[in-house]
């Protein structure tokens, strides 16, 4: 007998035999008891994961996404109200006047979830791997990325078809340094507003408003939010080298929760994983921050090896530095990869480069 039908048979065995009938004021009062007990018990109902993300439309997707692929995969996840969306607001969300650099730079959109997370306020956390830190708290993990999407930018513009086409002091709209630096480099003569910031369609509204002539945009999040339709053109690899992490969806939990633990890294894809550990040692060795231009591309060529490309500029972009490796698609392999081109850059860019 399950626990509703056992409640229901312990009310009504309770009365005499003679007072059993729906007239019954006693059996309208314990009736009426039972379904605000049931009202409680729905209401009440502990969500078996909770996922804690930003509230911007594109986070909210990709929170979606998780759940979605946690549902297809955990049928004990399934049921309604087994998974719940917790929205964090975090200080990149809060502070929207100033430039990333200036209010802290790594962080910015991970802190106040990461905090929930050790507070066990949420069970999981989902986040976009650029905004993640190279150095994760204390008694967190993050042992799955979900297939990668399109790491490319996108160039949107309502007069122009290209930055190439763009005429000369034509503003661009971004908030960041590695895409200001690479458009400066190629394009001196184009003014780049390095304080756009706020979410796609923020950012969007911007543009229809004259308040710059272009932007860039990752396509990534396009794609995700079903937004391709505003992609005016689409950058290569090698005209904008995307950043680190860029199109990749990371699931954290806290260390010593197996559950979550097995949950997420059920839905993990391992070569975007080993893509992102190698651009991400990259990062770590370049020791980068929001005042550096940095950008770095892992992946799979066509004779199966990994292809990684690294890059740190000036911010405006008068100095570009580069550089590549190829070697075995392999999680050792692709981290010293990383590490090594990014001591490289370093040599390279000499001591005063990273603290201009």
């Amino acid at each position: 007998m399950n626990t509703l039908s056992s409640t229901l048979h312990s009310a009504w065995v309770t009365l005499p035999p003679s007072q059993l009938t729906l007239s019954s004021p006693k059996c309208h009062t314990r009736l009426h008891r039972i379904k605000a007990s049931i009202a409680v018990e729905q209401q009440t109902k502990v969500a078996l994961i909770r996922i804690g993300t930003r509230g911007s439309p594109l986070a909210l997707a990709q929170a979606y996404e998780t759940r979605d692929k946690l549902m297809a995969s955990h049928p004990d996840l399934a049921e309604e109200g087994a998974i719940q969306i917790v929205i964090i607001k975090t200080t990149g969300d809060k502070i929207l006047t100033q430039p990333l650099a200036d209010i802290g730079g790594k962080g910015l959109f991970t802190k106040e979830i990461d905090e929930a997370l050790l507070n066990s306020e949420i069970d999981i956390a989902v986040h976009s791997m650029k905004d993640v830190p190279t150095y994760l708290p204390d008694k967190t993990i993050l042992p799955c990325n979900l297939p990668r999407e399109d790491v490319r930018d996108a160039f949107i513009s309502l007069s122009a078809t290209s930055l190439a086409d763009l005429p000369l002091g034509s503003v661009i709209g971004t908030a960041s340094l590695r895409r200001k630096s690479q458009i400066l480099h190629r394009y001196p003569s184009l003014n780049v507003q390095e304080n756009f910031r706020g979410n796609v369609q923020t950012r969007l509204r911007k543009l229809s408003e004259g308040v710059v002539q272009a932007t860039l945009l990752a396509l990534a999040g396009l794609k995700r939010l079903n937004m391709t339709e505003n992609v005016t053109s689409i950058l290569s690899i090698d005209d904008m080298l995307p950043a680190v992490a860029q199109g990749a969806i990371g699931i954290a939990c806290r260390s010593n929760d197996d559950k979550m633990a097995e949950y997420i890294a059920s839905l993990n894809h391992n070569e975007t994983r080993l893509a992102v550990v190698c651009e991400r040692a990259f990062l770590q060795t370049l020791d980068g921050s929001c005042r550096t231009p940095i950008a770095g591309y892992a992946c799979r060529n066509e004779d199966g090896n990994c292809l990684f490309r690294g890059l740190v500029a000036s911010p405006d972009g008068t100095r570009v530095l580069e550089t590549s490796r190829v070697g075995p698609y392999a999680v050792e392999d692709m981290i010293e990869m990383g590490k090594d081109a990014g001591k490289e850059l370093l040599s390279r860019a000499g001591p005063n480069f990273f603290s201009s």
